[in-house]
């Protein structure tokens, strides 16, 4: 009786009807707790979503630990937590390791680099000047090559502080994949990926981290997710695009970036956007992933999850803009869309239906 019971079971959440857009689900005295960690750079739009989410189906609650994508990138991989959230794609060698781990594409976000000047001159930035900065090869603010590209703005004789991310982070990998791009000393002696050795500088926390030894030190320059610059009311440099204009980070210039990034998008949605060609687009922007496996085992939990991954892409994208994110672009939602119908629980399609 009890095999037959957990069969029963089982079956009834194989063939989960596709989510509606706006019916709430029935309330259930225990909710089906789904646990998740990783990515800072998404944290503060996941602590929306998760909320939002609760009125669409109470059944469902969520607990997510903002550790950083490397952490949560091994976490998943475990199999310690329900999904992993990463600003960087699983490289190659940690895809072979968990080989039923799918990449799904949630949001777009921007890198910023903020910085801490007295009266918070507007700054421009070239890409040799940025990885100056960061290589230790530029010192001071009023550094001559620093001055050239910011005619009439009043640049102090401040040592330059570079700050960094201490720990694995997918903000770091979008960062230092955009420098490998367009320096080649930095692709040479650093590199890229989640964590780096870097050349010079003082490590922060997470986003959260970097931000506040921005804010507490006079002369540093950091990078961080665009919404935590602006929550903290950072200043943040213009940088020089592939189309010779100067970019400030934004809603609109991400998603500029994110232009024919379906097109180019590969059968398992690792992409970088990085340094894209395309006019009015931010150079340092990237894509947040949920990591998940496709194949699910737990019968309830697997059928929570994929649920909230469908409303996610689809309802979930109007939270993206006000906090600062850009949403997907539509050819991207249908193939992120695509992947998530392919999740399995006991080998069956948990969500049916066409792809709306």
């Amino acid at each position: 009786m009890r095999r037959l019971l957990v069969c029963l079971a089982i079956a009834a959440c194989t063939r989960t009807p596709l989510p509606s857009r706006a019916v709430p689900a029935a309330p259930s005295a225990t909710p089906t707790l789904v646990n998740g960690a990783g990515s800072t750079f998404v944290f503060p739009l996941l602590s929306k979503v998760f909320s939002d989410y609760v009125r669409v189906d109470p059944r469902v609650r969520f607990n997510y630990q903002s550790i950083g994508s490397g952490a949560g990138i091994r976490q998943i991989t475990d199999r310690t937590v329900d999904f992993g959230a990463s600003d960087a794609p699983l490289t190659d060698e940690q895809l072979a390791k968990a080989p039923d781990i799918l990449h799904l594409p949630i949001v777009l976000g921007a890198v910023a680099v903020a910085y801490n000047l007295p009266s918070k001159p507007a700054l421009r930035l070239t890409p040799d000047l940025l990885a100056g900065l960061y290589l230790g090869e530029i010192t001071r603010w009023n550094d001559p090559r620093i001055a050239a590209v910011n005619p009439g703005v009043s640049l102090p004789s401040l040592p330059v502080a570079v700050i960094h991310r201490a720990d694995g982070s997918g903000t770091t990998a979008i960062f230092t994949d955009y420098l490998a791009k367009v320096s080649p000393t930095w692709a040479q002696k650093v590199r890229h990926g989640t964590a780096v050795r870097w050349p010079v500088g003082i490590g922060g926390k997470g986003n959260e981290g970097v931000a506040g030894q921005l804010m507490s030190l006079p002369g540093a320059v950091g990078y961080v997710e665009l919404a935590y610059a602006v929550q903290n009311k950072l200043p943040v440099a213009s940088l020089a695009n592939r189309a010779g204009e100067w970019i400030a980070p934004s809603v609109a210039s991400t998603t500029a970036a994110a232009t024919g990034a379906a097109a180019s998008m590969p059968d398992d949605l690792r992409v970088s956007v990085t340094d894209p060609p395309g006019v009015g687009a931010y150079p340092i922007a990237g894509f947040t992933d949920i990591l998940v496996f496709r194949g699910q085992t737990d019968p309830v939990k697997g059928p929570a999850l994929a649920r909230f991954l469908w409303w996610e892409i689809h309802d979930g994208q109007r939270e993206a803009e006000p906090l600062l994110y850009a949403p997907l672009p539509p050819a991207v939602v249908a193939k992120v869309a695509v992947k998530i119908r392919s999740i399995t629980l006991a080998g069956k399609p948990i969500l049916v239906g066409q792809p709306e």
